[in-house]
């Protein structure tokens, strides 16, 4: 029989429910795995546990954007490497819902179950992995700096109240050199986004014709230093291709290399949580070919190299 481990976050939405294991261990069984649960205690829990469990056929994330996030990262340190799933309970569920899922659990257990294994580039920001998006500057902070509490009461409405208060704070723009694709560019950038997302906090399509397999991942740099500005440049970005609108540099690149003149304050936003690493100067590039068990439903879509 296969093995499989569910880390689940049980402060993660309000779906999750620790009543409700048994009924999600029956369905796991019902396709072939022995099934053991485990619930995370602090943060960085969900990390320690993959990098630590012996060989298992499968690890099933259940939780947020930030939970799998940690899974991810405690699996990259690993030896052998384990076949990942994610399964979203989250507040806002951005790769949750790229994957394809919805909003049952017992439902999205079976179109992970039915699906396929993919693998999937991962983006690496000094070394720290992330699976969606990495961004610094105005209204970066928002994901990580909206109580738990707030997240838990409202939903993705707490990110929204956040970011209209952020919105009237002052803009800082930051000195910054950055190097991409042979070029080497300098200037004042009010925010920076690096992804390998079509959705990113709540917006579906935020870029067209994502692949998480093509060895790339986008970059966004703001130029506008005003906040209606850029608000009103983000707003663009739903209807035309990141590199049609003004105000932004938009690169396409495996790599990148960001050189903050003056030590930033303010941390970087990684899946939604606050990164660690504090310094003048980041790399970030990418991780091949990590493993995930995903519905059929978005594959072709998603990625370039797949069975069929």
């Amino acid at each position: 029989m296969k093995t499989c481990v569910v880390i689940y976050n049980p402060n993660s939405g309000h779906t999750l429910r620790k009543s409700n294991i048994p009924e999600y261990k029956a369905i796991i069984e019902k396709y072939g795995y022995h099934v053991t649960f485990i619930g995370t205690e602090y943060k960085g829990h969900a990390k320690e546990l993959v990098s630590h469990i012996g060989y298992v056929d499968l690890v099933i994330s259940m939780g947020g954007d930030g939970t799998f996030n940690e899974i991810v990262c405690g699996n990259l340190q690993r030896k052998q490497r384990l076949v990942l799933a994610h399964i979203p309970v989250g507040t806002t569920n951005d790769v949750g819902v790229m994957f394809g899922y919805g909003k049952d659990i017992k439902k999205n257990l079976a179109l992970c179950l039915t699906g396929e294994v993919v693998k999937m580039d991962i983006p690496l920001i000094n070394n720290r992995p992330f699976v969606y998006v990495a961004g610094f500057g105005k209204f970066m902070t928002i994901p990580y700096d909206t109580p738990r509490n707030l997240k838990k009461k409202y939903g993705h409405m707490a990110y929204i109240l956040s970011g209209i208060k952020d919105f009237f704070r002052g803009t800082k723009n930051y000195d910054v050199t950055y190097e991409v694709n042979g070029e080497k560019i300098s200037g004042l950038y009010s925010f920076m986004l690096i992804s390998s997302a079509n959705r990113i906090a709540g917006f579906n399509n935020f870029y067209k014709d994502i692949k998480l397999d093509d060895d790339s991942f986008e970059v966004l740099m703001c130029t506008y230093t005003h906040k209606t500005d850029i608000i009103m440049a983000l707003s663009k970005l739903i209807t035309s291709d990141a590199e049609h609108v003004d105000g932004f540099e938009f690169y396409r690149t495996s790599n990148i290399k960001i050189n903050f003149t003056t030590h930033p304050k303010n941390a970087w936003c990684v899946d939604g949580e606050k990164l660690e690493i504090r310094t003048k100067t980041y790399e970030i590039k990418n991780e091949r070919d990590v493993e995930i068990l995903i519905p059929k439903k978005n594959i072709d879509k998603l990625f370039l190299h797949h069975n069929k």
